[in-house]
């Protein structure tokens, strides 16, 4: 019989039904503050999928994101916001959810158990070996991640895995596992909890030094955000007078002539 996964295991909390207001808050706190250190130990591991991902990229590659669930919904809005944040192209970085962008808002049955249905998600944008793929899954055992990571590695494409259990199927699947063990949930098994922020916090580890490694950043400034409502602008206003030293009315004109914050700054310092 196989034996019970971390996440599954019983919370070490019981008659929560019982408990007050402050001490739900404190005991589900009390939890999170454990995620931090499990992430932390995925670091070694993440240093070099990294290095690896952004020698693709600089090539040519392509991100793709996979899962199911919660998973599946973390690695689609990495995966969105990386497009506003940094100005690189929407098809850079994709991220897919089994049973397609409908699952987002309403789980779709059985779809996470399609074992090929992920490389079959794939398929629109041609993936090839130049490519990377992430594989996302709580559990480590999501039958559509298994397959999805097996047929791209057989591929040839570069293959990682985000789980929160260890020696998973998902994790046996790539070249590059990422296990954060953060224990039983506070409610048995709701592995949006705990389980969804550690793989929030990898997720967000792993774009963000990808994004910072392929220039995309400057200082610690997003340059190269996308201008798309109000408050973009002001913060761009903001960046571009303090690295030029321009007045805020003239570093907006500037920063709305130009389109983005580097090619403001770029200008205004004449062109270097």
């Amino acid at each position: 019989m196989e034996s019970l996964k971390v996440t599954e295991q019983a919370s070490a909390y019981d008659n929560l039904q019982e408990m007050s207001v402050h001490d739900l808050l404190t005991g589900i706190n009390r939890e999170d503050r454990r995620v931090a250190e499990a992430v932390a130990a995925t670091i070694p591991t993440m240093e070099r999928l990294v290095e690896r991902i952004v020698e693709r990229m600089r090539n040519g590659g392509r991100m793709f994101y996979i899962g199911a669930g919660t998973s599946g919904r973390l690695a689609v809005t990495d995966a969105s916001e990386l497009p506003p944040t940094y100005g690189v192209p929407f098809d850079l970085v994709i991220g897919l959810i089994a049973g397609g962008d409908g699952a987002l808002r309403r789980a779709v049955e059985h779809a996470e158990d399609d074992t090929e249905g992920a490389w079959r998600d794939m398929q629109p944008w041609h993936p090839d070996g130049g490519d990377i793929l992430i594989g996302v899954a709580a559990s480590g055992t999501t039958p559509y991640v298994v397959g999805g990571l097996r047929t791209a590695r057989a591929h040839g494409l570069l293959t990682g895995a985000i789980t929160c259990n260890p020696s998973s199927p998902v994790a046996a699947e790539a070249e590059y596992a990422l296990e954060a063990i953060v224990g039983p949930e506070f409610v048995t098994g709701s592995t949006r909890m705990k389980a969804g922020t550690a793989q929030k916090l990898m997720l967000n580890m792993l774009s963000t030094a990808v994004m910072i490694r392929l220039g995309r950043v400057q200082g610690n400034k997003m340059v190269n955000m996308q201008l798309t409502n109000n408050k973009l602008v002001e913060r761009g206003t903001r960046m571009v007078a303090e690295e030029t030293g321009l007045p805020p009315e003239e570093a907006r004109r500037l920063l709305l002539a130009c389109g983005s914050v580097k090619a403001a700054i770029n200008s205004a310092k004449g062109g270097k």
